[in-house]
């Protein structure tokens, strides 16, 4: 795994444009912050071809859809195809109603993703797999997570993180899992959102090669977060939140390095 690329990250700042889910925003903007990328978010279709020319990666949040936010997805996904900026999207609770997953699914017909970052039951979803999602959960099922990833990405043609307790990465051939991590991340609403902001930020510097992006961008923030936990007296999700943001800002290779779990 090219852990340099958190060294190219820092050295490049890539501009990572979110088309944001309202809930947790501030958390986006400020982890890739805090990590070395330059977030920029907007609700304008008419600004899309100016977001996208001032971009190196696009990441597409499903979060809180409207009507007008699925065309400015639209027309930001073509934008960023015609101009080879790699796409990263998000289906946040894909399986929560039929016009959710229809909006999905249109979606990513409408334009080519590099990556799709979900929960084992959006990525299932999406595969057409069997699972009983829960909200924006991921709630629960049987079958073998890594094949649910690789049939997703293989339909999609693209790489697929289904991310949990362990991290799955896969471009429908290779599989890479992280078994890094904290509960809390299931506590913070935020972290989920953020990993696929932070997919999309190496994305943008890793020479087009979007597994390793996405397998280094989940290390870093399991990684970043199991240490933070390691400092924590108790469970206090709040605290957690402020306190993972510090750490990405600070986090060196060598420390993750140090923890790395990875198959």
């Amino acid at each position: 795994m090219n852990l340099d690329l958190l060294r190219t990250l820092h050295s490049e700042n890539p501009i990572v444009f979110n088309i944001a889910n309202f809930v947790t925003v501030q958390d986006v903007a400020n982890g890739l912050n805090a990590l070395g990328a330059s977030p920029i978010m907007s609700a304008e279709i008419q600004e899309a071809p100016d977001m996208v020319n001032i971009s190196q990666a696009v990441c597409l949040n499903l979060g809180t859809l409207t009507v007008a936010q699925v065309a400015q997805m639209k027309a930001v996904g073509q934008l960023a195809n015609a101009q080879a900026k790699p796409i990263v999207f998000d289906p946040v609770a894909v399986g929560a109603s039929p016009y959710r997953q229809k909006v999905a699914e249109t979606l990513l017909t409408s334009f080519q993703v590099a990556v799709i970052r979900g929960n084992a039951g959006e990525i299932a979803t999406l595969a057409g797999m069997a699972w009983q999602p829960k909200g924006i959960d991921a709630g629960s099922g049987t079958g073998d997570l890594a094949q649910i990833a690789r049939a997703c990405a293989l339909k999609f043609h693209c790489v697929v993180v289904l991310s949990g307790p362990t991290d799955i990465i896969t471009d429908g051939q290779r599989v890479t899992q992280v078994h890094n991590g904290t509960p809390l991340f299931q506590l913070h609403v935020g972290s989920g959102d953020l990993l696929s902001s932070l997919v999309a930020a190496f994305t943008a510097v890793s020479e087009r090669d979007y597994f390793e992006a996405a397998q280094v961008a989940c290390l870093v923030l399991a990684a970043t977060g199991q240490l933070v936990v390691k400092q924590m007296t108790a469970d206090r999700p709040g605290t957690f939140a402020v306190e993972l943001l510090d750490k990405l800002h600070l986090i060196t290779i060598a420390e993750i390095e140090k923890i790395a779990e990875i198959s």
